[in-house]
């Protein structure tokens, strides 16, 4: 059994030999225990402090390609090497690396293909209230779209089975910790909550969050195209009730006034914006129809694409890979 831990780094100089330093060799029910860096364009000395730590692998990217890239190379990268299980964690030493254990429980005992790392949100002093109430108002909401029961959805400390990881895709440029929460509960793997620690005093200023409404925006347009992907159907039709509701009340008003009232008054206006309101709630409920289809595609697809990868999986070397 190998874990191998993977650490996305952008210009993490200042905290990466911290985060090194507190990471296990050893675990018990693990055999082999590798780390794995994925320098995401630093210009800094983050690659010669991996390579002064004797990390066993490094991904280099030519640029800076954003946390989403980052994540999902280092996905392919412990596939090529061999991981049964990989730990996801941040440079910057926020999370407990005491914890990573606990974190990979539940898949060594087959009950989770997937483990977020549950923050105390409302004991971290660097959040910000409004901050806190953002983050459990986001994974409430990841809660609902995903139909998984987690309880930090933004947590990057992470632990994911060989097989889980096979079939998670990352579309987003943007960031992966609600993309693969949402993609994991749609594709019916086990996800489990598993409370952790973070280590006082050890968090810089978020990169990806540069503001607050920006993140929003950002997260709010992420559960909605990942729920349009995987629910076309229910997403288009929730569009699609409003309209026709609007409508079907005005042309039901009209009707009374015109066959009950004054049939001499044609009432053009309030007939024309029924009409169009119908029409545009069957487009979108047309187009529910066609998702629904079209996602029989991808469904055909992605099996295509993991049987794929679990092919070249038994081809590949265990070398390292540089883009």
């Amino acid at each position: 059994m190998k874990l191998i831990i993977q650490i996305p780094c952008f210009n993490e100089e200042e905290t990466l030999a911290t985060t090194l330093a507190a990471l296990p060799r050893k675990i018990a029910g693990i055999d082999t225990v590798e780390w794995l860096v994925i320098d995401d364009g630093s210009t800094d000395r983050t690659v010669d402090i991996a390579v002064e730590h004797r990390v066993d692998h490094i991904v280099r990217l030519a640029r800076n390609m954003g946390l989403a890239q980052a994540f999902r190379t280092g996905l392919e990268a412990c596939l090529d090497n061999g991981a049964d299980i990989i730990v996801n964690t941040d440079g910057d030493n926020q999370y407990c690396a005491d914890d990573i254990p606990k974190l990979i429980e539940p898949i060594l005992q087959h009950r989770a293909d997937m483990t977020i790392g549950a923050r105390p949100i409302d004991q971290i002093e660097s959040f910000s209230a409004s901050k806190k109430w953002l983050q459990k108002l986001g994974s409430a909401v990841v809660r609902t779209v995903s139909g998984t029961q987690v309880a930090d959805s933004p947590s990057g400390f992470r632990a994911i089975s060989r097989a889980a990881a096979f079939q998670l895709n990352v579309f987003n440029e943007y960031t992966y910790t609600l993309e693969t929460v949402i993609q994991a509960g749609h594709k019916n793997l086990a996800v489990e909550s598993v409370p952790i620690r973070t280590n006082p005093g050890a968090q810089r200023p978020s990169r990806l969050v540069k503001s607050i409404p920006s993140y929003v925006a950002r997260s709010m347009l992420t559960i909605f195209r990942i729920f349009m992907v995987y629910r076309p159907l229910r997403f288009f039709s929730a569009l699609a009730v409003l309209p026709f509701l609007v409508g079907s009340g005005l042309f039901a008003r009209w009707l009374v006034l015109f066959l009950f009232v004054d049939p001499t008054r044609s009432r053009a206006p309030s007939l024309i914006l029924a009409a169009v309101l119908l029409v545009v709630s069957t487009i979108l409920f047309a187009l529910g129809l066609l998702g629904e289809q079209l996602s029989v595609n991808r469904k055909l697809l992605e099996d295509m694409q993991l049987r794929m990868r679990l092919a070249q999986s038994g081809e590949r070397g265990t070398r390292d890979r540089e883009s």
